[in-house]
């Protein structure tokens, strides 16, 4: 596999001022941000210390995703048709071989988007899309924008109101094409649009599309045939079909995750495998079998090698990327069957430093794994059903001066 430069470390800063001595204090702080099943609230916790720091109020129950840079949450709340932005008071200054954190509270930034049917939420180099599927449009903002509370977006339509996605890629925007016949079906493919909203080139088929990935420079898109892989090209993106190999068993994959600090996408193919996918590789395709139906599954932005998984038998399991399969497993939570409604309130994975955090709605409860042992460490009590989650944090200094 190839491995991709990582995020520049936080390291040590030491700044002498011309008129005042500066003390730096090295800081981590992590924080988890916990959307509830059925209120309408995110409840903000401190990672290390189990502590509730706030709720911060939404207009519905919100499926939750964090930006790159850590600085900001985005709340998808589909029953009540608005998108959120909160601030997570936690932000890295970086100077290249070092930098700061800098640590104030969370809150709302008052960044609201209203839209019919909020869906899917595709970041691209600090560049946000939603897609609002009961209008077939897309709404794209940028990190400065949602920080500073603004609501102006840029508007780009697909063809018809379908379940769809949109992503920024440089000057164009991959845009999801519905299916003219069945517009309530999965899409059939992608069409490139230009700054001016231009379609360029031919639409890219890509049957039952669902699902969407970056790695590095890689973006990737899900189809029942195989995968649609876009990298950058001089004339924009440069998009290749490439389907399953016979190999594999009837199936396809539905979500993708790609992942850090080694280029890698990981997805789900059928309801008890994963599957790995490595664009450097002669073998692309490979599938990691689960004991039973899964959940959830996760990258480690942290440990490049490894990824986990949660079966409805209760077990979180972790991922080896580079050898293929699962290399540990702790027992967390009573069965969760994965009969029922899609959208059933079960538990889902995070990564906070070297916690591994898995939700237990049914028991009100954040359960804790060592990421090293993979031994269950404790538990954080949260009223409610604590259900989507997402960590933010890590290590830095801080300065005082005198």
């Amino acid at each position: 596999m190839k491995r991709l430069l990582a995020a520049a470390s936080i390291a040590v800063l030491a700044a002498g001022m011309a008129t005042t001595s500066s003390f730096a204090e090295e800081k981590t702080a992590w924080r988890l941000f916990v959307s509830d099943h059925g209120e309408p609230v995110i409840n903000v916790v401190d990672a290390l210390t189990g502590n509730k720091i706030d709720t911060l109020p939404l207009k519905g129950p919100a499926s939750l995703y964090r930006s790159a840079s850590g600085r900001i949450v985005f709340a998808v709340q589909g029953k009540a048709d608005m998108v959120s932005a909160a601030s997570t008071g936690i932000t890295f200054e970086d100077h290249g071989d070092h930098g700061d954190i800098e640590i104030t509270a969370p809150r709302l930034t008052g960044t609201e988007i209203a839209g019919t049917k909020p869906s899917h939420f595709v970041e691209h180099d600090g560049e946000f899309a939603l897609f609002f599927d009961g209008e077939g449009v897309a709404r794209i903002l940028d990190e400065k924008k949602a920080l500073d509370g603004e609501t102006s977006v840029r508007e780009v339509k697909a063809e018809a109101p379908h379940h769809g996605v949109a992503a920024v890629f440089g000057d164009y925007v991959l845009l999801s094409e519905p299916n003219k016949e069945k517009p309530d079906e999965l899409p059939v493919g992608i069409r490139v649009v230009d700054s001016a909203g231009k379609q360029v080139g031919d639409i890219r088929a890509c049957p039952d599309l669902h699902g969407e990935a970056t790695s590095g420079k890689l973006m990737v898109f899900a189809c029942a045939s195989g995968i649609l892989l876009v990298r950058d090209a001089d004339q924009g993106p440069s998009i290749e079909h490439i389907a399953y190999p016979t190999s594999l068993p009837s199936g396809k994959a539905t979500t993708l995750l790609g992942g850090k600090g080694l280029q890698y996408f990981l997805g789900n193919y059928g309801a008890d495998r994963l599957v790995l996918i490595d664009p450097s590789a002669n073998d692309m395709f490979r599938l990691v079998e689960l004991p039973t139906r899964r959940v959830h599954f996760a990258v480690d932005p942290i440990r490049p090698r490894f990824a986990y998984a949660f079966t409805e038998d209760g077990q979180l399991h972790q991922v080896d990327i580079v050898a293929g399969r699962l290399a540990q497993s702790v027992k967390l939570t009573d069965p969760y069957s994965m009969d029922g409604h899609w959208s059933d309130p079960r538990p889902r994975i995070a990564v906070a430093g070297d916690r591994i955090v898995v939700t237990d709605p049914l028991k009100s409860q954040l359960h804790l794994v060592d990421a090293t042992s993979f031994a269950k460490t404790g538990d954080i009590s949260l009223t409610g059903k604590p259900f989507n989650i997402v960590a933010v944090g890590g290590s830095g200094e801080t300065h005082a001066t005198e």
